[in-house]
């Protein structure tokens, strides 16, 4: 994703099954090849996962948000 990824938005390389489409690919982002799933952020299944990322993406949300033309 060119311009990158934004909280909530799945990665357009993923199948309907949500597997990466570029596992093996020169094209796969550092960064989604350094990723190792720990159990204390991903649980045990891809529901706790989900449920884990939301806490964790409202608990990091700025105080303030301005969007642009607003500031």
């Amino acid at each position: 994703m060119p311009n990158g990824k934004p909280a909530g938005v799945a990665c357009v390389h993923l199948s309907s099954n949500m597997r990466c489409l570029l596992f093996g690919d020169a094209r796969r982002p550092d960064l989604c090849d350094a990723f190792g799933a720990e159990r204390e952020f991903c649980g045990d299944n891809r529901e706790q996962a989900l449920v884990r990322l939301a806490q964790l993406e409202q608990q990091s949300l700025p105080d303030i948000v301005v969007f642009e033309g607003d500031a």
